[in-house]
């Protein structure tokens, strides 16, 4: 693994992630343990002001304990009261604005979407949130991970042979035949040609292929040596001797192969000659009408050959076979690849401040260019999917959100609901 993936592995995951990824049996105990918690202290609270109410009479603090205790249990009862109705009734009675989330499904529903609607996806809000985000070093730390590669790797392996047996060969190799046709009717032929060509020339192809040419030609005189003196003979007068036929076969084969070893010579004009013809060429491939036209009839013959589906057909079936039978087999050798290919690109985008920012700004203008419009669309899904639950399902899901933090809130009433009945019995008397 690299340093960089050592590096993703180790960061440590951002405040709140492990709350987020809790499952609903944690949640469910969590709260069940918080519940446990705020009841068992308003027990206390009664059992506290049970006792004092039986302390001797003595005992000149009892009073004040009972008061923090007697308030306490009345605290921890109206906060009881308040968390309960937020989802059901209390006790099963019908008390009317209780169960406030059952009797206003719908209205939550609507609400919500428009508070996520309103508050999430605004367009100030939104470029604001996706300024913030470093997509490009996101990727790129993605990428560095050798583990991500082996997933993408192994998954592919899986889906791939499965994804080519739900569709069937004949609407495959029909759609490969018709990717091929546009893809090709797509490019002016000319002009690609030219810069192909250009490219081939600049780096040094064509004069290798005039080296190859020479060679070509040096091996046929040497190998053809015999026809060619059979053929002068034969074309010779039947008064000239044959050892002058021979040797005028031996002049020419001799006076082309030195022709040939001088054409080797980089600087020889015959070179010169070829070097601006094909220059001729490729800029006439560029910019001449009529070599364009030319080009593109060409292709159309080539398109229209019944022979071009058949390729098409066969360079498919070989790409199938690839991928059912070699794609599994070679699966380690494409993890390698991968991983390579992977750490490479992670590289590439780390390393390059103008291109992440490049990429950014681009991811940043499609997803708002497809969240934006679509604002009231998504507020009315959260909407239709809120609506859509059933009663039982939604009040669960909001309790279990939200109730470990409510039963803070009877905790919290029942101690402050003490201390202030504390204050009011002891100013009473302070008073009295």
């Amino acid at each position: 693994m690299t340093d960089l993936s050592r590096t993703v592995a180790a960061e440590p995951a951002p405040p709140g992630y492990a709350d987020l990824v809790k499952t609903q049996a944690e949640r469910r105990a969590e709260l069940r343990r918080m519940r446990t918690i705020a009841t068992s202290l308003l027990v206390l609270m009664a059992v506290i002001y049970l006792l004092t109410r039986m302390a001797p009479t003595n005992w000149l603090w009892a009073p004040y304990v009972g008061a923090f205790a007697e308030a306490g249990m009345v605290g921890a009862c109206a906060d009881w009261f308040a968390v309960v109705a937020l989802f059901r009734h209390p006790l099963g009675v019908p008390i009317p604005h209780t169960a406030v989330v059952p009797e206003n499904k719908k209205r939550i529903g609507a609400a919500l979407g428009r508070f996520i609607t309103n508050n999430f996806l605004s367009p100030r809000v939104a470029m604001t949130r996706l300024a913030s985000v470093d997509f490009a070093g996101l990727a790129a730390r993605w990428l560095a991970d050798e583990r991500n590669a082996r997933a993408v790797a192994a998954g592919a392996a899986r889906l791939i042979p499965a994804a080519l047996d739900l569709v069937p060969k004949a609407a495959i190799e029909e759609w490969a035949a018709f990717g091929a046709r546009r893809g090709i009717e797509a490019v002016p032929f000319a002009p690609l040609a030219s810069r192909a060509l250009s490219i081939l020339w600049a780096e040094g192809a064509g004069q290798m292929l005039l080296d190859q040419g020479l060679d070509f030609a040096e091996v046929m005189l040497a190998k053809h040596k015999a026809t060619i003196v059979r053929h002068v003979s034969q074309k010779s007068s039947r008064f000239i001797p044959k050892w002058v036929d021979d040797m005028i076969a031996a002049k020419v084969i001799n006076g082309l192969t030195t022709t040939l070893n001088e054409m080797r010579d980089p600087d020889h004009p015959w070179r010169d000659e070829a070097n601006a013809l094909i220059r001729k060429w490729i800029d006439g491939l560029a910019h001449d009408p009529g070599m364009r036209a030319r080009g593109e009839a060409l292709k159309q013959d080539i398109l229209s050959n019944p022979a071009f589906a058949e390729q098409a057909r066969a360079l498919w079936e070989n790409i199938e076979a690839l991928l059912r039978n070699d794609l599994p087999r070679h699966a380690e050798t494409i993890v390698g690849g991968l991983a390579t290919l992977s750490g490479a690109l992670g590289r590439w985008l780390e390393e390059d401040e103008a291109r992440r920012a490049t990429i950014n700004r681009r991811v940043r203008l499609f997803a708002l260019r497809a969240i934006l419009p679509r604002r009231a669309e998504i507020g009315a899904y959260i909407a239709g999917v809120v609506d859509h639950w059933d009663t039982a399902t939604l009040v669960e899901r909001l309790e279990l959100q939200v109730g470990k933090d409510l039963q803070y809130i009877r905790i919290n009433g029942t101690l402050v609901g003490g201390l202030v009945g504390l204050l009011i019995f002891t100013l009473s008397r302070a008073f009295g």
